[in-house]
C-alpha cells in the first residue's frame, strides 16, 4: 500500500542513470533544478563488483536475478544492454571514439545544422569527463590483429584505442590508490588499473572511468538524488508537468512510489526509452508521440566474431578492447577481451558459417560430425579465445514497435539491417589463421538474429514532427516539459562505439536549458532551429583548473 511518503515532486525527473541520464543529472542540478533520477537497476560497488558471482552478472529479476547484464531478443537482433545505476558505463568497454564524417553527413539530420562543428566542444566536454586516455599496454593478440590490418592494405589504421580508464604512470604502477585525478578533488579517489580485463562485467577494483565516479558522483554531491530498483512504467501528463507511477522490478503486482515533475527526461537507453514511450502511447497517456517513434533504430550494423586459439594465449590480460583498425572507409574492426566471468557463455559458440540460403543446412553439412572437437570448456576459455567487434558506418536500420507491451523489431528503411558482415568473417578467418585457431560465432548468429551491444535509434533528433521524435533541443514533440536525452535519439549508424557521442549530445542538449527561473533561451517547442549560446550554470561542481571543468563555447552552438 502506497503512504504520502512514498511520493516525491522533483522539478525534472530523470528516468534512467546513463550517460545520458547521468550527464543530464550533473548539469541540471549545476543549473539550480531540483533532480530525481529514477533507476530500474540496483548500485554496484567495486566491492561487489569483486565479489560477484554468475547469479549476480544477468538481468532476470523474474528470478531474482539483478546483475547488470540484460540479454533480449528483438526478433531480427538480439541485444546486449545494461542495467544498474550509472548505466552501460557498468559494463560497457571503455572505448571512446568521435564517429568518421559518414555519421554527421547523414540525410537522417545532416540538413539542420554542421553537426560536426557544433558538437565539437561537447566531445571535448565528454572526453575530459570520461577521462578518454590512449591505452598504453597492448598484447599479442594486438599484434596479430595489426599483422591482419597490414595484409589488407590498412595497416595505417591500426591504434590502441583511447578508453575511459585510469591507467598508473610509470611511478605509480598498477593496482595504486590516487587522489581524484580528473575534478579537483570534488571526485573521488580511485585505483589504476591492473588490465585484469573484467571491464564488461564490472571493474572489481574502481579503475575504470564509470558514471558512479564522474557525472553521477557529481550530480549526487550537487543534491541529485538517485532512486535505485524503481522502474518507470506510467508518465501521465497533469496540470503543471507529469505524473510518473513505478514499480519494483520482479513485483509486477506491487506498485511503487508515486512520482511528479515539472519536467521528465527520458534516458533509459535506447530500448528502453522505445519500450516506454510505445507503451504511453499505445495506452493514451501521450497520444500525440511522433508517428516516428520506433522508426531508425540501429544496431550500429554490428557483427562480434571470434577466434578459439585452442590453448591458453594470455587473451586475459588487458583491458577490453585494446586496438583497432579500419579495414575499409565505413567498417571499424576491434579487438575484444571477454571478463573471465563470461566463460560460461563460451557454450553457445558455434563454428563460423557464411550468411546466405541453407544456412543451417550448411552448418549441419560441415560441422555436425566434428563437434566434439570445437564445442568449447567455459574453463578458461578466456584465456585462449578473443573477440572481433565490427561495426559499421552504413545506412541500415529496423522498426521498433510494441506487441502486447513487448519490444520487438522488423527490417526498417533503407537496407534490410545485415544478418552477417562478409568483412568480419574475413577478418575473423585471417587472425585465426595466424594463431592456429578456429574462427567461431555466437548461436545468435547462425540463426540470424546477430547479437549488437550497441543499439541505438529509435526516438530520432529531426527538424519536426515528421522527421522525428524530438527536436534539435531533445524536446519531445507534442508533450512540452517531456524530453528525450540517450542514445535513441541518434538517428544514424556511427561505426563506432556510441558511449562518447552519446555524452557529448546529452552535453550540448542540456548546455542549452536555461538555470531554474531564468528565461529559456531556445526557440518555443515546434518552431525553427536557432543556434543558441550556451547558458553557464548557477552553481558548477568542478573547480576550473581541473582537468574535467565545464569549459562552455561562448558563441551560439
Amino acid at each position: 500500500m502506497q503512504t504520502a511518503s512514498d511520493s516525491a515532486h522533483y522539478d525534472v525527473v530523470v528516468i534512467g542513470s546513463g550517460f545520458g541520464g547521468s550527464v543530464t543529472a550533473l548539469r541540471l542540478s549545476e543549473k539550480g533544478y531540483r533532480v530525481g533520477v529514477l533507476e530500474t537497476g540496483r548500485r554496484w560497488s567495486d566491492a561487489d563488483f569483486a565479489a560477484q558471482g554468475r547469479r549476480d552478472l544477468l538481468w532476470a529479476p523474474a528470478l531474482r536475478m539483478f546483475g547488470p547484464l540484460r540479454l533480449s531478443s528483438l526478433g531480427p537482433v538480439s541485444l546486449f544492454t545494461a542495467v544498474g545505476v550509472g548505466g552501460g558505463s557498468l559494463v560497457y568497454a571503455n572505448t571512446l571514439y568521435e564517429p568518421h564524417d559518414a555519421f554527421f553527413d547523414d540525410s537522417a539530420w545532416a540538413s539542420i545544422t554542421d553537426w560536426r562543428t557544433e558538437l565539437a566542444p561537447f566531445y571535448d566536454q565528454a572526453r575530459r569527463m570520461l577521462g578518454a586516455a590512449r591505452n598504453p599496454c597492448t598484447w599479442e593478440a594486438d599484434d596479430v590483429l595489426h599483422s591482419v590490418a597490414d595484409d589488407l592494405g590498412a595497416g595505417a589504421t591500426w591504434t590502441p584505442v583511447d578508453a575511459g580508464v585510469l591507467f598508473g604512470s610509470d611511478a605509480q604502477g598498477e593496482g595504486a590508490d590516487v587522489g581524484d585525478p580528473f575534478f579537483g578533488g570534488a571526485g573521488p579517489g580511485r585505483t589504476t588499473c591492473t588490465h585484469c580485463a573484467r571491464c564488461t562485467t564490472g571493474c572489481p577494483i574502481g579503475a575504470k572511468n564509470t558514471l558512479p565516479k564522474n557525472y553521477l558522483y557529481l550530480a549526487e554531491a550537487a543534491g541529485a538524488r538517485v532512486h535505485e530498483l524503481t522502474e518507470v512504467v506510467g508518465i501521465e501528463p497533469r496540470a503543471g508537468g507529469y505524473r510518473l507511477t513505478t514499480r519494483r522490478p520482479g513485483a509486477r503486482r506491487s506498485p511503487g512510489p508515486v512520482f511528479t515533475a515539472d519536467q521528465v527526461v527520458v534516458s533509459a537507453a535506447a530500448r528502453g526509452t522505445q519500450e516506454l514511450l510505445l507503451r504511453q502511447r499505445e495506452n493514451g497517456n501521450l497520444p500525440r508521440l511522433s508517428s516516428r517513434l520506433g522508426q531508425w533504430a540501429r544496431s550500429n550494423s554490428e557483427a562480434i566474431v571470434l577466434v578459439d586459439a585452442g590453448a591458453d594465449r594470455g587473451y586475459d590480460r588487458g583491458i577490453a578492447i585494446t586496438s583497432s583498425m579500419r579495414p575499409e572507409t565505413h567498417t571499424h574492426v576491434e579487438l575484444c577481451r571477454a571478463s573471465p566471468q563470461q566463460e560460461s557463455g563460451s557454450l553457445v559458440n558455434v563454428p563460423l558459417v557464411d550468411g546466405g540460403p541453407r544456412r543451417l543446412r550448411r552448418f549441419a553439412v560441415e560441422h555436425l560430425r566434428e563437434m566434439p572437437r570445437w564445442v568449447q570448456r567455459p574453463r578458461g576459455a578466456s584465456k585462449r579465445s578473443i573477440q572481433l567487434l565490427v561495426m559499421q558506418s552504413l545506412d541500415n536500420s529496423l522498426t521498433a514497435y510494441s506487441r502486447r507491451g513487448r519490444l520487438r523489431a522488423r527490417q526498417g528503411t533503407g537496407q534490410p539491417n545485415p544478418s552477417w558482415l562478409p568483412v568480419a568473417h574475413d577478418v575473423a578467418r585471417r587472425f585465426a589463421a595466424k594463431v592456429g585457431g578456429r574462427p567461431m560465432s555466437m548461436v545468435t548468429d547462425l540463426l540470424g538474429k546477430p547479437a549488437t551491444a550497441h543499439y541505438i535509434g529509435g526516438a530520432v533528433l529531426g527538424a519536426t514532427a515528421e522527421d522525428g521524435v524530438v527536436d534539435p533541443y531533445h524536446r519531445v514533440f507534442g508533450h512540452p516539459g517531456l524530453h528525450v536525452i540517450d542514445g535513441s535519439t541518434i538517428g544514424a549508424n556511427l561505426g563506432v562505439n556510441p558511449s562518447l557521442t552519446i555524452t557529448a549530445m546529452a552535453e550540448r542538449a542540456v548546455a542549452l536549458w536555461p538555470n531554474q527561473g531564468e528565461v529559456d533561451p531556445r526557440p518555443a517547442l515546434g518552431e525553427a532551429y536557432e543556434p543558441v549560446t550556451p547558458v553557464p550554470p548557477l552553481r558548477p561542481v568542478v573547480p576550473e583548473a581541473a582537468p574535467g571543468a565545464l569549459r562552455l563555447p561562448i558563441t551560439p552552438v
